[in-house]
């Protein structure tokens, strides 16, 4: 069974046009996503994982890596 950052990394890539994987310790505004996108990404991180996250929360994750620990701690 894939493990939580297996399931986010590959939304991740399915996602974006990253020229390599996820660094999950770089900030979102690293990543260089427009608002937009990062909506719509966060739509599918709640599909996928069974959060209710509304916009506005998505500013609490400065990382990857935070949004994975929050992931951790509220999805299976």
């Amino acid at each position: 069974m894939p493990s939580n950052a297996d399931k986010l990394t590959k939304l991740i890539v399915d996602n974006f046009d990253l020229d390599e994987g996820p660094n999950f310790d770089a900030s979102f505004s690293d990543l260089d996503i427009s608002s937009v996108d990062a909506v719509a990404f966060f739509k599918l991180v709640n599909s996928e994982f069974g959060l209710g996250l509304q916009a506005d929360d998505c500013k609490q994750f400065e990382t990857l890596s935070d949004l994975l620990s929050f992931i951790d701690s509220r999805a299976g």
